[in-house]
């Protein structure tokens, strides 16, 4: 029998004939799922091979092995074999019904979350979702097709609840509380990439300390991105005593995510059993080097990287951010020759409305006022810096007349560099034999500046000391000027307080372990008194 059809002692052929007869489904069955009714069009996700099933039937007793075929036709007389029709499932169309259908009955699991409102950590310990058990759906569709049973079929589900119990959530909150105000940092060359707090509460996981995918997830979509770049070719153009333009070649730079994944979970773990507020991570990479370097498209020495400075500017006005990029423009591509003393001045040229600077805020007279080219010192800050890693000597250097906030972004007091033409200078001297090509990298995004000084490496080492702060004064009070141009009851701040300091470090430069030469900075911050101006006029 096939399906209830009787088919014995028939021919191949008779028998398809009499199943096309008897296998008629219908063209829709019902799938009830949480009494709601859907209907299923057989045509789609069915067909039936009523030759394949009529072969299989009439090679039932015909195995090759004569002892075993007479012994099953001795007893089948007793056990009656009734044979499936044979179905060709459409798998895929299957599916993409079920997925329809699995939109409007089933439930997402709502996984366990924490948050922060107003320094407060906030758990939410989740809930449970069902979704429809596809295998046993599955296999009770093709039974029934097979069996020629076409009633309703109740779809089953399976549940998934990932949530908490009062008692894990509570070790879930003790946990976050212990993330609260502390920063996770990734840290490549001169990009810094700050993991917020609310991404590293994402990362806890109950059941096994971190979750490792959660951080492998935000590797690949919010760090890889960012640093992985491909080798970079050397390019080099000189016309008229400067460079127009120059690409250093650069490895190229694919970020371990699995070594990353490690180091962040150390980190965590640091950050959760420590009194730590920052830990920084040196992101683990591969490098792939260039196909053409630095020295096979220029003569002059530019070889390599020797030094670079880095200053952050987040918090200025739009005037001094354009005063920045336009001030740091005057000094991409500058060359400096074998023995030339450099001047920052010399090379920025004129700073005021005239070449395109705009007012912004600069120290002058004892006081913070509005004047032309106010940002130009972080660019001499920044080439401060890039400077204090080339192992150069410093010729003239100045810093501030007190701290200002925009230099110790990410960085200590003691690294900054004033100028003011034509009494305050940045100087350097190129000692080595080969030029100096002076790179700026301009990230608004970031709010970064970036110096790069290349050249060839005679081997020197140039380190510097952890600044030490010391004779610090507070600032003095607070003063209100009388401004009859301010209508009465108003005030307006137009100075900031800070506190007046000494800040020293220490300079060394060494090659094969002899000095070549040392020398200490000193910045001597005035407290700086916050001021107001008083209004007086007339209430309009």
């Amino acid at each position: 029998m096939i399906s209830g059809i009787k088919v014995g002692g028939m021919t191949k052929a008779s028998a398809v004939t009499l199943l096309r007869q008897y296998v008629r489904p219908p063209e829709k069955i019902s799938i009830i799922a949480k009494n709601r009714s859907f209907e299923l069009s057989l045509k789609d996700v069915n067909s039936y091979n009523l030759e394949q099933t009529v072969e299989t039937a009439f090679y039932f007793y015909r195995t090759g092995n004569l002892i075993k075929d007479n012994y099953d036709r001795a007893i089948s007389p007793f056990s009656i074999q009734n044979i499936p029709v044979k179905t060709n499932i459409n798998e895929e169309a299957l599916d993409q019904y079920l997925q329809v259908i699995s939109t409007q009955v089933s439930t997402e699991p709502k996984f366990p979350s924490v948050s922060i409102k107003e320094n407060e950590v906030l758990v939410d310990k989740g809930s449970a979702g069902e979704d429809i058990d596809t295998v046993f759906f599955k296999k009770t569709l093709e039974t029934r097709l097979a069996s020629l049973n076409y009633s309703p079929i109740e779809l089953s589900f399976n549940k998934n609840d990932p949530s908490l119990s009062e008692e894990e959530a509570k070790i879930f909150k003790t946990r976050a509380e212990k993330f609260l105000g502390k920063d996770l940092s990734i840290v490549y060359e001169y990009q810094t990439l700050v993991i917020e707090n609310q991404s590293i509460l994402s990362f806890l996981d109950l059941k096994q300390e971190f979750n490792q995918e959660k951080i492998n997830d935000y590797i690949s979509r919010d760090v890889s991105p960012k640093l992985n770049h491909e080798p970079q070719d050397a390019v080099f153009g000189f016309e008229n005593g400067k460079v127009t333009e120059f690409l250093p070649s650069k490895e190229g730079v694919t970020v371990n995510e699995k070594g990353l994944v490690q180091e962040i979970t150390k980190s965590l773990r640091v950050l959760e059993t420590s009194e730590e507020k920052n830990v920084s991570i040196q992101a683990p990479v591969q490098t792939a080097r260039p196909k053409i370097t630095n020295e096979e498209v220029n003569n002059l020495g530019i070889k390599e990287l020797i030094g670079r400075g880095v200053s952050k500017f987040r918090g200025s006005i739009a005037p001094r951010i354009h005063n920045i990029s336009l001030a740091s423009s005057r000094f991409n591509g500058v060359l400096v020759a074998p023995g030339e003393t450099f001047s920052f001045n010399k090379t920025l040229g004129d700073v005021s409305s005239f070449t395109g600077y705009k007012q912004a805020y600069v120290i002058r007279d004892g006081r913070t006022v509005l004047g032309d080219g106010g940002g130009v010192c972080q660019v001499s800050t920044t080439l401060f810096r890039a400077l204090l890693n080339t192992g150069l000597p410093i010729i003239e250097r100045r810093a501030h007349s007190y701290r200002v906030g925009y230099y110790e972004q990410e960085s200590p007091p003691g690294l900054d560099a004033t100028v003011f033409d034509p009494t305050t200078d940045l100087k350097f001297k190129n000692d080595t034999p080969k030029h100096l090509l002076i790179q700026t990298i301009f990230d608004a995004k970031t709010s970064a500046l970036v110096f790069e000084i290349y050249g060839t490496s005679d081997g020197r080492i140039a380190t510097t000391t952890k600044p030490v702060v010391s004779s610090v004064v507070p600032p003095p009070e607070d003063l209100y000027v009388d401004d009859p141009t301010i209508a009465s009851g108003t005030t307006k701040q137009i100075d900031y307080k800070a506190w007046g300091a000494k800040v020293t470090f220490n300079y060394k430069v060494e090659r094969g372990g002899e000095i070549i030469f040392e020398k200490t900075f000193l910045s001597n911050y005035r407290p700086w008194q916050a001021v107001y101006l008083r209004g007086t006029g007339p209430v309009n």
